[in-house]
C-alpha cells in the first residue's frame, strides 16, 4: 500500500462588483475573489494538495494564470483535469481535510453543497470531504475582508 500525503494553500484578493466562487459553487456575497480564472480559492488550495501527493508540481504549472485558455474558467473544470492526473499516476483520492479564511459572508450553511461538489469530483464519499470556515477575528487582510484564504491537505492511496 502507498500512501502519499498532499498540503496546498491558495489566497486571492477580495473586491466588490465580481461573483465569489468556493468549493465550486456560487455565493452570494458583495465581494467576490480576483483571479486569472474564476478565483476559487478552496478548489485551488485542494488541486494544489492532490498533485503535491502525487508529485505532479502545482497547479500554476499546470494552468499558467498566463495563458488565455484558462482565463475566466471554472475552477470545478480544473480540479476535473488535476484528478485525471492523479488517476493517471496510479492514485485515488482517501479524503480531503480544508479550511477556508473568510470575514464575511458565513460560510457554513454552504459547506454541504461545497462538499457535494467536491466529492462527486474526487470520486469519494461525502464523509472523505471535510471543510472548515474561520475567521481571522477582524485581524490583517483576511479579518478585513480584503482577502481570502483556503488551506488543504489531502491522503492519496496507490489504486
Amino acid at each position: 500500500m502507498n500512501l502519499r500525503i498532499g498540503y496546498g494553500i491558495d489566497v486571492h484578493r477580495l473586491e466588490t462588483g465580481i461573483p465569489l466562487f468556493l468549493g465550486g459553487i456560487q455565493i452570494e456575497s458583495d465581494l467576490g475573489a480576483v483571479g486569472h480564472s474564476d478565483a476559487d480559492v478552496l478548489l485551488h488550495a485542494i488541486s494544489d494538495a492532490l498533485l503535491g501527493a502525487a508529485n505532479l508540481r502545482d497547479i500554476g504549472y499546470h494552468f499558467s494564470d498566463t495563458d488565455p485558455q484558462f482565463k475566466g474558467i471554472d475552477s470545478k473544470i480544473l480540479l476535473e483535469r488535476v484528478m485525471e492526473l492523479v488517476f493517471d499516476k496510479g492514485y485515488k483520492v482517501v479524503n480531503i481535510d480544508s479550511t477556508v479564511i473568510m470575514e464575511r459572508p458565513k460560510l457554513n450553511p454552504h459547506i454541504p453543497a461545497m462538499q457535494e461538489v467536491i466529492a462527486r469530483i474526487l470520486q469519494v464519499d461525502l464523509d472523505a470531504v471535510s471543510i472548515k470556515a474561520s475567521t481571522h477575528e477582524k485581524v490583517d487582510s483576511f479579518g478585513e475582508s480584503r482577502a481570502v484564504k483556503a488551506y488543504a491537505a489531502c491522503l492519496l492511496i496507490s489504486a
